[in-house]
């Protein structure tokens, strides 16, 4: 095996280790989630569907908002398979946000995917 080879075999290795970009925030954990409440720490929930096509296009801007604010702790949840975490937060449609400050509810948004309004909704947790 040339070290040439090697080389380009480690970094795809590498980069496969890399955490996918295509997941932002962490799956729904009811006891993080109340950890994280308690602890006052500003949180997003957000509401996603693989199928949605506004769920697609909010994505990359919710990794951008994490980016932008590394304190947010984000928790994904399935709108298909996380049926009593959607009636605990009264959501009856996918690509639904919802902003909290610690245990209080700041924002909620369904369906909007310009940046702008999106980054002004989570700014309300800080």
């Amino acid at each position: 095996m040339s070290s040439s080879f090697l080389r380009t075999a480690i970094v795809i290795a590498a980069v496969l280790a890399l955490p996918s970009l295509a997941n932002a925030g962490q799956p729904f954990d009811a006891k993080a989630f109340q950890a994280s409440q308690a602890a006052g720490k500003s949180i997003l929930v957000d509401v996603t569907a693989p199928w949605c096509p506004t769920c697609k296009q909010q994505k990359p801007i919710v990794q951008e908002i994490e980016k932008e604010h590394p304190d947010l702790v984000v928790y994904d949840v399935d709108f298909d398979s996380a049926k009593d975490v959607l009636k605990q937060f009264r959501v009856q449609y996918q690509s639904t946000l919802i902003v909290f400050k610690g245990s209080k509810e700041v924002a909620r948004s369904t369906g909007e995917t310009d940046p702008a309004p999106l980054r002004a909704l989570v700014a309300k947790a800080f």
